[in-house]
């Protein structure tokens, strides 16, 4: 990463997200930021984030955020494997914005790899391809997590600068297996309804299974070029 870009934390939803992200930092060599494994969804990370506030990493004066990971696309534009950069979020018709000094400044870097996109932050997964596309036309947004919007909502209250950058797993042509009944409270993956939930839909799993592991790759590929200046792939 350029010096003109100083990143303090990396956040990444824990397990697959975060051991890519890990993986494209490893052998990278100077300066690199912390990265903290999160949990998954909103009221998990907000308890999480709450309880971290005492933490000056994450909130010293003049520090900067980064958030990535995986997110759905909610239009035709976006493919599994695209790399976009968040300009803001929405949530129950709130708006939360990234930094766009930040964002600016990232897009500068790597703006010929990476989209800017708008997104919805959604308290469960959305696995329909038909609420996918309603979703996308009706809010006006490109893509979708769990996560964004608590934590720019929260960062923003803290005068703390945010950049979100994402790979795209899974698109809006097809439906995923609804993994929500797999969350555990804490935000952490509980195994056996996940795999139950798996078995259940074995083409929306392979699918999805296939969508995940090429996103996590360009994850890889995109924190390793972020640190390193190496190209993708």
């Amino acid at each position: 990463m350029p010096n003109f870009l100083p990143i303090n934390t990396i956040l990444v939803p824990q397990g697959a997200e975060y051991k890519a992200v890990c993986r494209g930092l490893s052998g990278v060599t100077g300066s690199i930021p912390t990265v903290v494994a999160i949990p998954v969804g909103m009221k998990p990370l907000l308890k999480y984030l709450q309880k971290s506030s005492g933490n000056a990493q994450f909130l010293a004066p003049k520090s900067r955020v980064l958030i990535m990971g995986v997110c759905g696309s909610l239009s035709d534009r976006y493919k599994v494997g695209d790399i976009v950069l968040y300009q803001d979020c929405v949530y129950q018709g709130k708006r939360q914005e990234c930094d766009r000094t930040f964002t600016t400044k990232l897009h500068s870097y790597i703006s010929d790899k990476v989209s800017l996109v708008k997104s919805l932050t959604s308290d469960r997964v959305i696995w329909s391809a038909a609420e996918k596309r309603h979703l996308g036309k009706t809010l006006a947004a490109d893509v979708v997590d769990m996560e964004g919007f608590t934590a720019l909502e929260f960062f923003n209250a803290a005068k703390v600068s945010v950049a979100m950058l994402r790979v795209v797993s899974d698109n809006c042509q097809h439906d995923i297996p609804d993994l929500t009944p797999a969350i555990n409270s804490d935000g952490s993956l509980n195994p056996f309804p996940l795999a139950m939930t798996m078995l259940r839909q074995p083409l929306a799993a392979t699918r999805l299974i296939r969508g995940s592991l090429t996103a996590l790759k360009v994850l890889e590929q995109v924190t390793n070029l972020l640190f390193s200046g190496n190209r993708l792939e």
